[in-house]
């Protein structure tokens, strides 16, 4: 019998007093169920994606913080109401709730170029919402400021994969 072999033979002949396992068990399981829900989450992660339009005088940087972040935040609204009018579309808000939300914002070069990874995005039957803002600051009325898109992340990857983070 080999060294290895000897000692393989050894550990599996160890008797653990039942306190020792008790306590084993309750530091593994939970470390298992969290490695599980970590797969999944890579399995079935779904992300909510805004894509801002740069051609628009929002900017980037302090001045310019609070209106993208409106204009957001009404993306993220309007898509999260998109959602909830469905059971489809529902169901998959709560999964995205459930493993962690994920939201990315990214730059969308021009008005134009949001319509396009709209239509993308309709073909691909992606939820989304186009923000049409009202006018009310320096944006003009009826200007196209965000996109979001709701969806398995591979799928909204195919729309978004190749745009800029927003910074």
């Amino acid at each position: 019998m080999s060294v290895e072999e000897e000692e393989l033979q050894q550990a599996n002949e160890v008797v653990y007093p039942k306190e020792d396992f008790r306590r084993l068990q309750e530091e593994l399981v939970p470390l298992v169920v969290w490695v599980t829900r970590e797969m999944e989450d890579e399995q079935n992660s779904h992300k909510m994606v805004f894509v801002v339009n740069m051609e628009l005088p929002m900017g980037v940087g302090k001045l310019f913080f609070p209106q993208i972040a409106a204009q957001v935040g009404h993306a993220a609204v309007g898509l999260y109401q998109v959602l909830i009018k469905e059971s489809k579309t529902r169901e998959m808000a709560y999964k995205w709730d459930e493993y962690g939300a994920k939201k990315v914002v990214l730059q969308g070069s021009t008005t134009a170029h949001l319509l396009e990874l709209q239509a993308l995005a309709i073909s691909l039957n992606l939820p989304n919402y186009l923000v049409r803002d009202a006018g009310r600051t320096q944006i003009a009325a009826g200007s196209y400021t965000v996109l979001s898109i709701m969806g398995e992340a591979e799928s909204v990857n195919v729309v978004t994969g190749k745009l800029k983070l927003l910074n």
